[in-house]
């Protein structure tokens, strides 16, 4: 490589961590999670874990995860509803198949919640895999 394309690729890899470096270390992210990390995750979970469900009422009667809290993300008063959840504590969302639980993670995110696990394929793949639920 010769010496300018040596520099330009230095110049362009500090760039990249200054930049990452700015944005700080407390913005909250998301982590997807598959269901055999799910299942450990409830297995071995961590201090004050909160399993959501954000599907309706109707499909969480017919069998949601051990231990899950339903609140529907397509209900009028999800943000009210999640706003009472404690935004430092460790939060599993699933839905159905996963398009429900990323909207629901976004708007988490917006109110400050730190630490979301989406489960990967909802209660779909979970059930899929022969994982227990629950009614």
């Amino acid at each position: 490589m010769n010496r300018s394309r040596t520099r330009l690729l230095a110049t362009f890899v500090l760039s990249g961590a200054l930049l990452l470096s700015a944005c700080g270390g407390d913005t909250a992210t998301a982590d997807l999670v598959s269901v055999e990390e799910g299942h450990v995750l409830l297995a071995e979970p961590p201090a004050g874990l909160v399993v959501l469900d954000v599907r309706t009422p109707e499909e969480f009667a017919e069998g949601h995860l051990a231990g899950a809290v339903n609140i529907n993300v397509e209900g009028s008063g999800f943000e009210d509803a999640v706003a009472d959840l404690d935004e430092d504590a460790p939060v599993l969302v699933y839905c159905r198949t996963g398009r429900r639980s990323a909207n629901a993670i976004t708007t988490m995110q917006d109110l400050g919640f730190t630490e979301l696990y989406d489960l990967d394929g909802g209660i779909v793949s979970w059930t899929h895999v022969g994982l227990p639920t629950e009614r």
